[in-house]
Parts: C-alpha cells; structure tokens; sequence
C-alpha cells in the first residue's frame, strides 16, 4: 500500500501519462485543485497556520489601508457608489479593519458596496465570520464576476500565490523549468527544447546573464484584469506584497510550512507555494492597458507616510504595558529595514484611472527607489 497522499498519488500519475509538468502547473495545482489544493483546504494564517500576514500583526495595517481608500475615492470625485474590492482576503482582517476606521468619514463608508474575490470555501466562511459586523459584503470567485463601476481594488500578498513559470539559461536558449519524477521523489527538470525566441522579451541585463540562470515571469491575465477595471471604470488598485523593484535573474520559488521555509516539492498541497513579485513587469503589464502606476515604494515608507507612528501610540495610551509593547513590537515588524525585514521586502504599488495623476504615500523619493 502507498504512503503517498491521495494529491501526492494524483500528480504522480499525472506526470507518469504525460510527462513533465512546468513548474507554474504543478504550483497551480499545489494551490488551487479543487479537492486538494492548499488554499481549498484549511486555513493557512497566523499563528496556527503556516504563516502571518501583516493584517494578522496589528489591526494598524488595516486601519492605514482603509484610509488610504479613503483618499482615492477624494482623488475620484467622491462618486456615490464605489465597489471596495479585495483579491485573496485571507481571514477578512484587513477589510473588517478598514471599514471599522472608516466608521469616521460616514460619507464614504455609506458610498461602499463591499466584494471579496476568494475561492476557498473554508476562508469564505471565515471571513463570513469576521465580517459579520461590517457593511454587508458579496463573494465572487474573480474579479470578473464583481458587476462593474467605479473601484478601490486592495491586494495584499494575492499575487505572489500566482503560478510562476521559470525559465533556464542553457548554451542554446532559455528552457522551461520542470517538475519530474526521479528515483520516487519529485525533482526539478528543464524541457529538452529552449523556448523559441524567449529571449527577445528579456531586458539586455537578463540575457546576458550565465547558463544555469533562472528567470521568472507570470501570465499577465490577473494585473490586465485589474488594470481594465479602473480604465474603463475608475478607481485606483493598490498592490502589497513582496519582491523585487526591478526585473532580474533568480530563483525565488519557495515553500513555508508552520512559519518555517520548506522544500517545494516535498508534501506537495500541504504547505504554502509562493514566489516573488517582479513589480516592474507589474507595472509595464498594467501601463500596457492605458493606466497610470504609482511607485513601487517600500512598505515602511508607505506605512510611515500613512501615519503609522502616530496610530501605534494613540494605541499605546489606552493599552496595558504588555498591550503597548505588542504594539511597539508589530510596528516594528511592519516597518523595519534591512533586506529580509517587512518594511523593505514588502512593496505597494498603485494602478490607477489615468485621470488620477498621485495617490497618497506612492511618490518616489530618491533615497527610496525600489530595487
């Protein structure tokens, strides 16, 4: 009798008819199957799960974001009826934070109709739960499903969970990157052809890079969505999340399980796939629809500019003393620096109406330009 799980036993045999399968298919699989997919199965957040989301630190981020919407619908005119979207909401934190802050600014908060694209049955339960206080929301299984208007659409750490496809550098092209079955246990590979052309889309910096490099790129289909949204009908898109400012080489492919990095391709649908964001594709995806972008800058810039600082200590004056050093601690993991702290890994980055010329905190200063 096999020790493999029923998903471990599926994708087997899926490779033993057909062969390799791209790295971006097995991570899609590993997400999202509908029967087994990590996402579709259990509730992977805060300290139970396998991994802690910033809305999961401190209801500040929440807080500063629903604000920060708050500005947008001021840069778009104030219409009357604006969509607050949010793509991937977790356990629904960030939006019950944001919309207890914008309890203070009635004209908004009543302008809001309020729509969750998820599509794991179990979070939509939780956050059916969270929420349960909050303005009445609608659930949807994309984007395309939200009925049209103008929009705020959030998205923090969503697009990271999108496959990836990885491309290898060998001496007569680049070739995808593969997962196979080797000696019982799953191993990367690289398709037997380079992919034709591949490398007139790489920046010059990328294709002089060595053999054995790896390059990563997502489908375009899910930023040119939400691109379209507010083109055709207003409104701005923010996305968190964390990556690289600049297009580059390198493998950023990776696993977390119980808040501690994993292998990949050991217990595939039990832990966590994700991979950095290379928000300059990011961005020249969304400008190829006729939008503005803003940024990318730091989070801890961006927090900082929101008025985090002074948020964490009007807190502080009503919390016990353990309560004032959660806080002081969770303000620190939101906007710490350094290459593997929150503050600098994280990025935000805005798509908006080309009409809405700034939105706050998004101006890129020198020293904070994003790499």
């Amino acid at each position: 009798m096999s020790d493999y799980s029923p998903f471990e036993t599926y994708l087997r045999k899926l490779i033993a008819t057909a062969g390799p399968m791209p790295v971006w298919r097995y991570m899609q699989l590993c997400m999202t199957h509908p029967d087994f997919g990590y996402y579709v199965t259990r509730d992977p957040f805060g300290r139970g799960g396998d991994f802690t989301t910033a809305p999961e630190i401190s209801q500040m981020f929440g807080e500063l974001i629903g604000l920060w919407a708050a500005s947008v619908w001021n840069e778009m005119g104030m219409p009357e009826r604006v969509q607050l979207i949010e793509l991937g909401p977790g356990r629904g934190t960030m939006m019950a934070d944001a919309l207890r802050a914008l309890r203070i600014l009635p004209a908004f908060y009543e302008s809001l109709d309020v729509h969750l694209v998820e599509v794991s049955p179990s979070l939509r339960a939780i956050q059916r739960d969270t929420l349960a206080d909050a303005r009445p929301a609608q659930w949807h299984a994309s984007l395309d499903e939200v009925p049209p208007g103008p929009a705020i659409i959030l998205a923090n750490e969503y697009f990271d969970a999108l496959p990836i496809h990885q491309m290898v550098k060998k001496n007569d092209g680049w070739h995808e990157r593969m997962v196979d079955v080797d000696d019982d246990i799953f191993v990367f590979t690289t398709a037997s052809d380079p992919s034709p052309r591949f490398e007139i889309s790489l920046p010059p910096h990328v294709r002089a890079a060595p053999d054995g490099a790896i390059f990563e790129w997502r489908e375009g289909f899910e930023v040119m969505s939400v691109a379209r949204r507010v083109r055709d009908y207003g409104g701005a898109a923010l996305v968190i999340d964390y990556g690289h400012g600049r297009s580059d080489a390198g493998d950023t492919l990776q696993a977390v399980s119980q808040h501690k990095f994993a292998d990949p391709l050991k217990a595939p649908g039990a832990c966590d796939i994700t991979a950095h964001i290379d928000f300059q594709a990011l961005a020249e995806t969304a400008q190829l629809m006729d939008t503005r972008t803003h940024g990318p800058v730091e989070q801890g810039a961006f927090l900082h500019r929101l008025g985090i600082e002074t948020r964490a200590q009007t807190l502080m004056k009503h919390a016990t003393a353990e309560g004032a050093n959660d806080i002081a601690n969770a303000l620190k993991r939101l906007v710490g620096t350094g290459p593997k702290s929150m503050g600098s890994l994280f990025k935000v980055l805005a798509i908006s109406h080309p009409s809405i010329r700034s939105l706050a905190a998004l101006s890129n200063h020198p020293s904070e330009t994003v790499a």
